[in-house]
């Protein structure tokens, strides 16, 4: 873990196993933690990338304030707060 950055390796897990952990990790996350990076990969497929997108965005989750990409396709980061 980076200064207020969580990192979540989800490799080898199906859908339902990724939003299990990635809701274990959001029970975890206290108030230093700004992101959660969460690395799932893009060669086996995108499901658990749509999952993130459609269960985490539009306000869905409290904790979470925006779902965002970066330059690497096969992470995706949930931000819990602007740094």
């Amino acid at each position: 873990m980076y200064a207020g950055i969580m990192e979540l390796d989800l490799h080898g897990k199906n859908v339902l196993q990724a939003k299990q952990e990635v809701e274990n990790a959001l029970k975890r996350a206290d108030g230093s933690v700004y992101r959660l990076r969460v690395i799932h990969g893009f060669h086996g497929g995108t499901g658990i990338k749509s999952m993130l997108l459609e269960d985490y965005s539009y306000d869905r989750e409290p904790k979470v304030i925006r779902v965002q990409g970066g330059v690497n396709p096969g992470i995706t980061e949930l931000v819990l707060r602007d740094y």
